[in-house]
């Protein structure tokens, strides 16, 4: 254990202080573990910019390298768009991204190792989180996990901290053909064909839930054995939608888990000859779109007091008040965190328990943000109904602690809640990606919060997906005017 420890302190991530005492230690007890462990291989990992898990993978007995020296991968990891196209021109003196990142350099990986989990689906594999520098060990203004401890950061000088608990939906399909032909082997990829594994429309339906029982427990079996910290599984409203929920926990342990949640979904299914997708709205006959629910209450650091417990006799207290009015005076801004692709806002549609407006209800589910709580409750808490379960956690969760924390730190009040959401005349939230992306461009909050190398990051990303969107040729325009002209 000592030689581990000895080793990794004298390493260069140590030296640097991008490894901790504490890391330092946990890392030196992960390697003394593994050296006895039947793990053979170690997926080194980061999120990035969309959410997405990248990095490479090792033999076990690499890692030690990796916590004394880090790992080296491509810049342009961070500069693609989802069609995993380099939107940057790297080859240019001039990338026009923070930090240069010219000629496709390299990142580097600083390992955490409370992240670390033996994947139970495959053969001796494993899971460990990293956070990207740049080869100087400067942090990266755009990289999630930084965002995200930022804002984690701000909220506790003010010496409140964020508990976040999580509702996400998504689709579980039967693969007919993986498209794996060449003609398919585009960017991106053309979709697989598949089909349900049940019909839906019976929303929380005893029968619905067993014949999906099967891979219900799969997964769910699999987020124990990751150690997330699981609580329902509940068949949704369309044909072959699910939802998971987990308990309440703080915001960079709920990001992690999002992202070990989907990845293991995904490739879990993969595996059984399934198609998962958290796409929003997928464009398959009689489909229902699927949301991302974020439960949110602040407590006090120091004593672990719920602060939107209202006090007696009133509905909605100070702090409560303040954290739903900063959320909804940046919603609109936030949207490119909360809902990031084209897609996403084909979600906001009155009447289909999605919202479409920027409001809050008392317990009503159409309103974006849905107010949960009670004088005497522990549980009181906030849902903020907005975001789709493509978006990035650790930019969503950020976008949330900074808006709410600008509400309290302005001393703002919530308007008066709705009854009838969809008949209100509150500001509707944005109607498409372009719209998003201009509220963000535009934002002096985030400018301010998060930096412009942020927001202009982003924004340059996105930007790039909605030009190849809008250039293409729809169905639409192809029987609009092919036969007419």
């Amino acid at each position: 254990m000592s030689n581990f420890s000895s080793m990794i302190a004298q390493g260069d991530l140590a030296r640097r202080g991008l490894l901790d005492v504490a890391a330092v230690a946990a890392a030196a007890d992960l390697l003394a573990w593994l050296d006895k462990s039947e793990i053979e291989t170690v997926r080194v990992l980061f999120a990035d910019q969309h959410g997405v898990l990248r990095g490479k993978t090792l033999v076990a007995g690499a890692l030690a390298s990796v916590f004394r020296s880090g790992l080296a991968v491509p810049s342009t990891l961070m500069l693609k768009d989802t069609a995993h196209k380099t939107v940057f021109p790297v080859w240019s003196a001039d990338p026009g991204v923070a930090g240069g990142m010219a000629g496709a350099g390299d990142l580097l990986l600083v390992p955490d190792p409370a992240s670390f989990r033996a994947l139970p689906w495959t053969d001796g594999s494993a899971w460990i989180f990293c956070t990207p520098r740049f080869k100087s060990g400067a942090p990266i203004p755009f990289a999630p996990r930084s965002v995200l401890q930022t804002a984690i950061d701000r909220l506790a000088e003010t010496g409140k901290a964020l508990v976040v608990g999580l509702e996400v939906e998504f689709q579980v399909f039967e693969t007919l053909d993986p498209r794996l032909d060449h003609a398919a082997a585009t960017m991106p990829g053309h979709p697989v064909l598949t089909r349900n594994l049940a019909q839906g429309y019976q929303f929380l339906t005893e029968t619905r839930y067993d014949a999906l029982e099967g891979v219900m427990n799969d997964l769910r079996r699999h987020c124990q054995a990751l150690g997330l910290p699981i609580r329902s599984m509940e068949v949704e409203m369309g044909p072959s939608q699910l939802e998971f929920t987990f308990d309440p926990a703080d915001p960079m342990t709920h990001a992690d888990a999002m992202m070990m949640f989907r990845a293991m979904v995904k490739e879990v299914c993969a595996r059984k000859g399934l198609h998962a997708t958290f796409m929003c709205r997928p464009n398959l006959e009689n489909a229902a779109a699927s949301g991302w629910h974020l439960h949110q209450s602040l407590v006090d650091t120091g004593t672990g007091t719920n602060l939107m417990i209202p006090p007696p006799g009133a509905d909605l207290g100070e702090t409560a008040s303040g954290w739903i009015a900063g959320l909804l005076d940046h919603a609109t801004e936030s949207c490119l965190l909360t809902t990031p692709t084209v897609n996403g806002y084909k979600r906001y549609r009155p009447h289909q328990l999605a919202p479409d407006r920027i409001q809050w209800g008392r317990d009503n589910r159409g309103a974006m943000i849905r107010a949960l709580m009670a004088p005497g409750d522990p549980a009181s808490r906030v849902e903020n109904r907005v975001a789709e379960t493509t978006a990035n956690p650790y930019y969503f969760f950020a976008s949330q602690i900074l808006s709410g924390l600008d509400g309290l730190t302005r001393g703002l009040r919530a308007p008066e809640p709705v009854e009838t959401p969809y008949d209100s005349a509150a500001t509707r939230l944005p109607e498409s990606l372009l719209s998003a992306i201009q509220a963000f461009e535009a934002s002096a909050f985030y400018r301010a919060q998060l930096g412009d190398a942020f927001v202009d990051y982003l924004a340059r990303i996105r930007r790039s997906e909605w030009d190849r969107y809008h250039l293409a040729i729809s169905d639409w325009e192809q029987a609009e005017y092919f036969g007419l002209y």
